[in-house]
């Protein structure tokens, strides 16, 4: 089978377009024939040695599949061959087969389609549970969403909204993205990369602050957003997208019961019954219409290295995806 593998971290170009043997699945694995896998800012932190965790080489990226069950393990009962699902994995996604455990699976309604199904999990589940299990959002609260174009910030826009948020300040890099960002139902629209957009914020808040805070950026971005955060406000932390890490006194957080969080969705996957019915929730969302999906380009399996260079450019709007 064809594969995105890397031998070394670095830039785009050490992605490289490989020839490996198809897997076979045991006792409770499925092997999934990939139609569509979501490309994730996770992947680039993974090729440049940054990830949250250890990333061992040679290493085959990609967490978020969607395609056909094509054989199983002789353990497997709860899926047969033929089955459209989707699911997230640990790794090995960049690749035209990849192995699932058949519980992680979520089987796939005719009518929606790979790319549309693969545009939901990772992203999906991300801004779901950075919203209602890490920041406890309330009915009537406040949110801060950054990068309110993309893959999670599109979402999170969106939930924060079905999840009673009486607010939602929305923040992007451009005109066409914040556009998008007030499409999705974002009530207030700020350009981050102009100078005092922080005070924007707080203007929009009479002075309070934002209740829940949704931040990936790092660096200057974080310390300008926990000046935005309300007494009791919880600021989520997701990621380190700016590559810069970021210094606060913790005592700061006391005089107005704040809370800064982390989020790292593996941790929420091993839960796989909380997995999988958020999951479930999100595809009713999607079902009913109340959840859009905002698919940004979509990419043969070789364009991976021009992908991540896209992604890591700040150019694209939505999700982005890869196809065998």
């Amino acid at each position: 089978m064809k594969a995105i593998q890397f031998i070394e971290y670095g830039g785009p170009e050490v992605l490289k377009l490989v020839e490996l043997e198809r897997p076979t699945p045991k006792d409770y694995e499925v092997l999934i024939e990939i139609k569509a896998i979501g490309v994730n800012y996770a992947d680039t932190a993974r090729r440049e040695g940054q990830y949250v965790v250890p990333t061992k080489l040679p290493f085959i990226p990609g967490a978020e599949i969607a395609g056909v069950i094509t054989a199983v393990g002789d353990k497997v009962t709860k899926v047969v061959p033929g089955t459209r699902v989707v699911t997230l994995i640990e790794s090995g996604g960049y690749a035209e087969f990849a192995l699932a455990d058949e519980r992680s699976v979520i089987p796939l309604s005719d009518h929606l389609s790979f790319d549309m199904a693969v545009a939901l999990p990772l992203q999906g589940l991300s801004a779901y549970h950075i919203l209602k299990t890490m920041g406890r959002l309330e009915s009537g609260e406040t949110v801060l969403v950054h990068a309110a174009a993309g893959g999670v910030g599109s979402l999170a826009v969106q939930l924060a909204k079905i999840f009673g948020a009486g607010k939602v300040i929305a923040t992007a890099s451009s005109e066409e993205k914040l556009q998008l960002a007030g499409e999705l139902g974002a009530d207030v629209l700020v350009d981050y990369t102009k100078e005092g957009w922080e005070e924007e914020v707080l203007q929009a808040t009479d002075g309070r602050g934002v209740n829940v805070a949704l931040e990936m950026a790092g660096g200057e971005i974080f310390n300008k957003t926990l000046k935005c955060l309300a007494t009791n406000g919880r600021l989520v932390i997701y990621g380190v997208a700016s590559g810069q890490q970021s210094r606060f006194y913790p005592s700061s957080l006391m005089a107005r019961n704040q809370s800064v969080i982390g989020f790292f969705l593996p941790q929420i996957m091993r839960k796989r019954e909380l997995l999988q019915s958020s999951l479930e929730e999100l595809f009713t969302y999607l079902a009913d219409g109340r959840l859009k999906l905002t698919i940004g380009d979509v990419f043969e399996l070789g364009e991976a290295a021009q992908v991540h260079e896209l992604m890591q450019s700040r150019k694209t709007k939505g999700k982005l995806i890869l196809v065998p």
